[in-house]
């Protein structure tokens, strides 16, 4: 969950409406457009709403350059995780250090963190991934590159779609990420 105190813009991508979440210590969410408006907009209002600052501001030009097919490396961009536990946070780490046009699956990213056999909680947590794109766990796939587990609105189908904007092609591109 984001802390208290993010604020909240919304900003036009290819892919449709996107908002962004901030604190002071970073990036603290990332929704991707969502396919209920209505539920969306009952969302929108209940968060703090501001214009962004700079550094956020380019944030979300590199998010809407990435989504219509630029793509960007988000693995500068300061994140604030609080609230999220050592697991998830060792998680998203590894799941940021895939780089764009390669994937990797669940069961390689618990590897990579020293927990091999646990790729059943690393999609729990990839699952509950609050920083879309930024951490791109779009780029985990199930296991002999099955599209699985992608929660966030529109589900594998959206997955698929961001995998080929980064010119990743069905079969999957195993490019040892």
């Amino acid at each position: 969950m984001a802390p208290a105190e993010t604020t909240y813009a919304s900003f036009e991508t290819r892919l449709g409406r996107c908002r962004i979440g901030w604190t002071a210590n970073g990036i603290a969410r990332v929704r991707l457009p969502e396919v209920d408006e209505a539920r969306a907009a009952r969302r929108a209002a209940a968060e703090a709403e501001a214009e962004p600052t700079e550094s956020v501001a380019a944030v979300i030009r590199d998010i809407a350059a990435h989504l219509s097919g630029q793509t960007r490396d988000f693995s500068s961009v300061a994140l604030d995780w609080s609230g999220l536990d050592d697991f998830a946070r060792r998680v998203y780490a590894a799941t940021r250090a895939i780089p764009a046009g390669r994937t990797a699956t669940y069961g390689e990213i618990a590897e990579r963190i020293g927990a091999p056999g646990e790729a059943r909680a690393v999609g729990r947590a990839l699952g509950a991934n609050p920083i879309p794109i930024i951490v791109p766990c779009h780029r985990v796939v199930g296991a002999g590159g099955r599209m699985v587990g992608f929660s966030a609105p529109g589900g594998t189908v959206t997955k698929t779609r961001l995998l080929a904007l980064e010119g990743v092609g069905l079969p999957l591109d195993w490019g040892g990420a």
